[in-house]
């Protein structure tokens, strides 16, 4: 998709910068970006450039903990790997414009979109967000273990809980429901 051809960075242009020029720029910043060593660290995990982007910018939308991206990246590898759907939270919030809030609901998992990472197996079609660098990097070096759950912690420290079962995952999502009614946050 066009949006993984942008990498977030400082570029300079002219005023008489045309578009064609504009994105031919794009593409060689791209190319850089993507030579050698992470095209190989992409195609070890089986992913193309354009899905470690959309990966990437799940985790993004995921994490505001630098330090927690690649073990966010490993839990989403680690579905992938085994067939699992990716039940991103984020997806559905892209998918139905729902920039702002707080609380996925049921409801919400049930919209008809391919960026509907709970009834779409695998990735969805491109990107959420123009995923940062470092991102990228987070699923190139995706940290490897065996978590297959995460929830945001219930100290509202941008954190997460991690699990390695279903049933442990539930106490988390529970533990953080009941923090998000504490404090009235019901979407």
């Amino acid at each position: 998709t066009s949006i993984s051809l942008f990498l977030p960075n400082t570029y300079e242009f002219w005023w008489t910068t045309t578009p064609a020029a504009f994105v031919e720029r794009m593409a060689r910043e791209h190319d850089a970006f993507w030579e050698g060593a992470r095209t190989e660290k992409a195609a070890r995990l089986g992913l193309s450039p354009v899905e470690v982007s959309t990966l990437a910018s799940i985790v993004q939308a995921e994490t505001i903990k630098p330090d927690e991206a690649p073990r966010i990246a490993g839990v989403y590898l680690n579905r992938l790997r085994i067939g699992m759907p990716l039940q991103a939270d984020p997806t559905l919030k892209f998918a139905l414009g729902l920039d702002s809030v707080s609380r996925i609901l049921d409801k919400d998992k049930l919209v008809d979109s391919p960026y509907n990472t709970y009834t779409h197996a695998g990735l969805p079609p491109g990107p959420i967000n123009m995923p940062e660098p470092r991102n990228i990097d987070a699923v190139l070096n995706a940290e490897r273990h065996d978590y297959l759950y995460f929830c945001a912690r219930d100290d509202f420290s941008g954190y997460s809980d991690f699990a390695k079962s279903y049933a442990e995952h539930l106490r988390n999502a529970r533990r953080y429901q009941r923090a998000l009614n504490a404090r009235r946050i019901y979407r």
